[in-house]
């Protein structure tokens, strides 16, 4: 009987085991969709500089913070010269974030403000979203991309993990 009741234990702690591994697998799977979401909004985003016919010289309307949602006409109802297609392309793209993303936010910056080349023509691309079901006050998962290699310029926001890349037209 003592014997049954030992191999009923070590069973229990095996299979204890197996779900333990089982749900930080499911885990690490949930953060690996999100990070190919990211990787895909960066992908639509460069795509967009590329759709607008003067977006190589508009590099400038993409910029934006992590809250900021520029407001424009919609230029899917009436045309827009390449400058307000500009913002209203970030402006689209960044509720798709939001949409994507539990939390998500994204910022765009000028690839010169980490000390790339003055001439280079990309733009540097943040996607913050949060890991876990917690409220966004309590903090997330550590981020394997934190502290950021350009320090200050664009931190990721408190309990998000980010994504980092450059988008060139």
């Amino acid at each position: 009987m003592l014997e049954s009741l030992v191999s009923i234990a070590i069973l229990a702690v095996a299979v204890l085991g197996m779900l333990g591994a089982q749900l930080r697998t499911l885990a690490e799977t949930r953060t690996t969709v999100r990070r190919a979401q990211a990787v895909r909004l960066i992908e639509d985003f460069s795509e967009r500089i590329k759709a607008n016919p003067d977006g190589f010289r508009q590099l400038a309307n993409y910029v934006t913070d992590w809250n900021g949602h520029p407001v424009t006409p919609d230029c899917r109802s009436s045309a827009c010269d390449a400058s307000t297609l500009a913002r209203w392309d970030i402006a689209a793209w960044k509720q798709s974030v939001a949409d994507a993303l539990p939390s998500g936010q994204a910022k765009v910056f000028a690839s010169t403000d980490l000390k790339a080349p003055a001439t280079a023509r990309q733009l540097a691309i943040a996607i913050a979203w949060r890991t876990t079901k917690q409220s966004p006050d309590e903090g997330a998962e550590d981020s394997p991309f934190t502290p950021w290699p350009w320090g200050a310029k664009a931190p990721c926001p408190t309990g998000l993990t980010c994504h980092f890349a450059y988008a060139q037209p």
